[in-house]
């Protein structure tokens, strides 16, 4: 799927023609961060052929609730719903939902209770991002 066969520069540049757009949040920088570095491994970015639009809906449930009302456990959701925009027409190509879910546990230490959830942000975060990079790479591997 990656490879160059056709001499068109192959899947890796159709991915870093991708420009996405600024994901507002915390967890839209690290998703957004996520999915450049995945396109472009670092590397220069190409003249944009498409746009990338994401938008985020997180929450946070409760989960190993104990009598007293305390949550030993929560599940962090991350939702992503994108659209690819052909930039020559404006046009979408391409849409769809993603989603990311991350467990933590809860401590008695308020550190530890930001630091857990925010590893769980970042996991979520990366799911999502390799989902989306799976997603954009099998459609543009078909497109010519």
């Amino acid at each position: 799927m990656y490879a160059d066969l056709d001499g068109t520069g192959g899947l890796s540049e159709k991915l870093a023609q991708v420009d996405v757009a600024p994901i507002p949040g915390r967890v839209g920088q690290r998703l957004r961060n996520e999915l450049i570095f995945e396109a472009r491994g670092g590397g220069d970015p190409l003249p944009p052929e498409y746009r990338l639009e994401i938008a985020i809906r997180e929450n946070v449930t409760s989960t190993l609730v104990e009598r007293s009302g305390d949550s030993r456990g929560q599940v962090y959701t991350l939702d992503a719903s994108f659209r690819l925009i052909s930039l020559a027409d404006n046009s979408v190509l391409l849409s769809g939902t993603s989603y990311g879910r991350a467990a933590f546990e809860r401590f008695d230490s308020v550190y530890s209770n930001v630091r857990a959830r925010r590893d769980a942000e970042n996991r979520a975060a990366n799911s999502v991002g390799m989902d989306l990079k799976a997603r954009l790479s099998a459609f543009l591997a078909t497109r010519a």
